[in-house]
């Protein structure tokens, strides 16, 4: 029984004291496990792919069908966390999230562990959702840096240990494992979650608009999984071109309704704020940007670079290790500078990472790879948070469920978008090269690979750098507007 069960109005009150900081110590379990799951999976994919017996194309469904769920549940279980708790949902979803670890862990095929995953994927919806939510409830705008910034480290944190677990776990034990180890954290977290998490008694009254929730997910799954599709079918295909289009049209048709209904799933409003709408595309291109490293660098390693499991793991962790004390840096900092003038840097420098990466070759060494990724680090370390604070703090303090649910999401399709347009990339440039339709490497032809690579680490530094200029533009009306 949870002693801790307050009022939606009053819980402000009750966790504005130290108790705040043992309450974000529960709350960054949940980025952290997931961030660890994704980490491993990404180093353990080409393992995976050769254990179950498929091609890299069928293995980056074990990621993409992660990060499609995530996609079109998060704004559900943000919306209820308005109405119902965002610390009942937050919990409910770690058990979720240890369940789908338990199933993913006892696969035996590519069908069931991707089942698994989506399960898995529910769970980390209900937390991803109103995680940030929480965090920005129970901080003053004058700690709220600094708490988004500590859980910023914890990603990072989970994505330093997923390579080194990842590279020990395949090494010494069977690829199972590496969903397996989520239990005993995600059980941990659980049991003082719901013992210190202030659960709140809501009085919302209203209803989840369910017909919106349909269609969203409906339209989320058929446009993505469809573009995941085209890289074997091809966009010619009837079947393929047919799903996205009815995909697009139940998106747009659920944008009309819901600026029409009197209480929306997704509250339109909140976009008519310039701030929140800039940062929260700013959001979606560092995010796709990033995950055309973390799905294209493992195989570039691996299949290129003939690096071992424990190589590619302790090259993967030079990344995130920058980022774990970049983040809270940045926070801290955001809360006495302000937040704009580090997403920007952060933008700016991404864009000369991407730059950088597009230079690696077959013959590049490991400290160039390594430096490299250190300066991506740092700059996802300066944007990050700032970022997140820009856009929570321009939500009204009734709508920071939906608000970090939004985020969340465009966070994700951000990491969805970047799997499937950098890979279709990818392949496209290396099957004109190679004169035929290519869906992984080709055994002596690394140089196929690094050319398909390089043309997708030059756009997402180019898109990067537009970015910028937008986030730019919108600091520039934000200071004339205060000036006036």
């Amino acid at each position: 029984m949870n002693n801790n069960i307050v009022s939606e109005n009053n819980i402000e009150d009750k966790v504005y004291s130290k108790s705040r900081w043992l309450i974000l110590a529960i709350l960054v379990t949940q980025p952290f496990m997931a961030c660890l799951d994704s980490s491993i999976v990404n180093v353990a994919l080409p393992t995976i792919g050769q254990k179950l017996s498929i091609t890299m194309s069928s293995a980056e469904w074990i990621i993409s069908s992660y990060l499609i769920i995530i996609s079109a549940a998060i704004l559900i279980f943000g919306r209820l966390g308005d109405m119902k708790g965002k610390c009942k949902v937050f919990l409910n979803g770690i058990l979720m999230f240890v369940l789908g670890s338990l199933l993913c862990g006892i696969s035996n095929s590519i069908t069931t562990l991707v089942i698994s995953r989506i399960i898995q994927a529910i769970g980390a919806a209900m937390v991803m959702s109103t995680n940030q939510g929480i965090i920005t409830d129970i901080f003053p705008p004058n700690e709220r840096g600094k708490a988004l910034g500590i859980s910023g480290s914890f990603v990072a944190l989970g994505s330093i240990l997923g390579p080194a677990l990842g590279g020990l776990i395949i090494t010494y034990l069977s690829w199972n494992y590496i969903f397996l180890i989520n239990i005993p954290i995600g059980v941990v977290a659980y049991f003082f979650g719901r013992k210190h998490l202030p659960i709140s008694k809501s009085t919302n009254n209203v209803s989840l608009d369910k017909y919106g929730a349909l269609m969203f997910v409906i339209s989320t799954i058929f446009i993505f999984s469809s573009i995941m599709l085209s890289q074997q079918l091809g966009f010619s295909n009837i079947y393929i071109l047919s799903a996205l289009i009815f995909g697009i049209i139940i998106f747009l048709l659920f944008l009309f309704i819901e600026s029409k209904i009197k209480n929306p799933m997704l509250d339109l409003l909140l976009f008519k704020n310039r701030s929140f709408s800039i940062n929260l595309f700013c959001a979606f291109i560092a995010f796709a940007a990033l995950s055309t490293v973390n799905v294209i660098q493992p195989f570039y390693l691996s299949d290129i670079l003939k690096f071992s499991p424990s190589e590619i793991s302790l090259i993967m962790i030079s990344y995130p290790a920058v980022l774990f004390i970049a983040s809270p840096l940045s926070g801290s900092l955001s809360d006495k500078i302000g937040s704009k003038k580090l997403t920007l840097l952060g933008l700016l420098f991404t864009s000369i990472s991407l730059f950088l990466i597009s230079s690696l070759n077959e013959h590049s060494n490991k400290l160039t790879i390594v430096l490299v990724l250190c300066l991506l680090g740092l700059s996802n370390g300066l944007f990050q948070s700032p970022n997140t604070n820009l856009i929570m703090s321009s939500a009204p303090k009734n709508k920071l469920g939906i608000a970090g649910g939004t985020n969340a999401l465009v966070r994700n399709l951000g990491l969805v978008f970047g799997v499937s347009i950098s890979t279709s990339i990818l392949y496209y440039r290396m099957s004109n090269v190679a004169g035929y339709r290519v869906l992984g490497t080709i055994p002596g032809r690394d140089d196929i690979f690094v050319y398909g690579m390089k043309g997708v680490y030059i756009l997402a530094g180019i898109v990067c750098l537009i970015a910028f200029i937008f986030s730019l533009i919108d600091g520039v009306k934000s200071l004339k507007s205060q000036n006036n």
